[in-house]
């Protein structure tokens, strides 16, 4: 039992790691995975590090390429000016939906996962605000209940999900992050559909406008 535990904390241990490095660019965006090295320098075994790049690559963080390896995941800054608009129409319409379906129920578990994001917003926990903040955007797609919608919202987050965590990482970012969702649960929970679709819509471009504002910075920086 007590064996099993480890093996357990290990692995997510070593994807909390490769996470990490992932978003503070010590694995560069295209990088491929030198598998048996990072595994060597984490000390830990094959088994726990392939099971955290599983993790990663049904995250989008990374892809794996057959007979050739696994890399970090890369957007041009064109594809995320293409897909962002997308993301932000489609998740508007999640929360439109969500809207017009919310229970008391509902608007009781969802109460929590916000009380959980103000609490890592006020202590900059950026990686437990961003996996907060990913289940209360999971959570309104599934409010909404449209099978299609949610099929493509779910393949466009993996592939933005390295971006959008990225974005957090701009000064003061986390607490307007924060705001706006607060606005978008006020205004599902009191079943104004076409505000929440607005301030959802406003919520993920303002996630695009970090990210400019990140590159900028670094390229000053640089």
């Amino acid at each position: 039992m007590t064996l099993k535990i480890v093996k357990s904390a290990l692995y997510i241990e070593v994807t909390e790691r490769l996470r990490s490095m992932i978003v503070n660019g010590a694995l560069e965006p295209g990088a491929w995975i030198d598998e048996q090295k990072l595994a060597e320098d984490l000390g830990v075994s094959r088994t726990p590090f392939r099971e955290a790049m599983r993790i990663l690559a049904s995250e989008g963080l990374l892809r794996m390429e057959p007979r050739r390896g696994c890399y970090v995941n890369e957007l041009s800054e064109k594809d995320l000016d293409e897909i962002f608009p997308l993301m932000a129409m489609l998740e508007g319409r999640c929360a439109y939906e969500a809207a017009l379906n919310i229970s008391d129920k509902d608007i009781v578990a969802l109460d929590r996962l916000h009380q959980k994001l103000e609490k890592y917003s006020t202590q900059n926990r950026i990686d437990d605000y961003y996996a907060t903040n990913r289940e209360i955007h999971e959570a309104i797609q599934a409010l909404a209940a449209n099978q299609w919608l949610s099929h493509m919202v779910a393949d466009l987050r993996r592939m933005l999900n390295l971006s959008r965590h990225r974005s957090l990482l701009v000064h003061g970012r986390i607490a307007e992050s924060n705001i706006e969702h607060m606005a978008i649960f006020e205004a599902i929970k009191n079943k104004h559909a076409e505000q929440a679709e607005l301030l959802m819509k406003n919520h993920i471009n303002r996630q695009r406008d970090a990210l400019k504002v990140l590159l900028n910075d670094r390229k000053i920086s640089a």
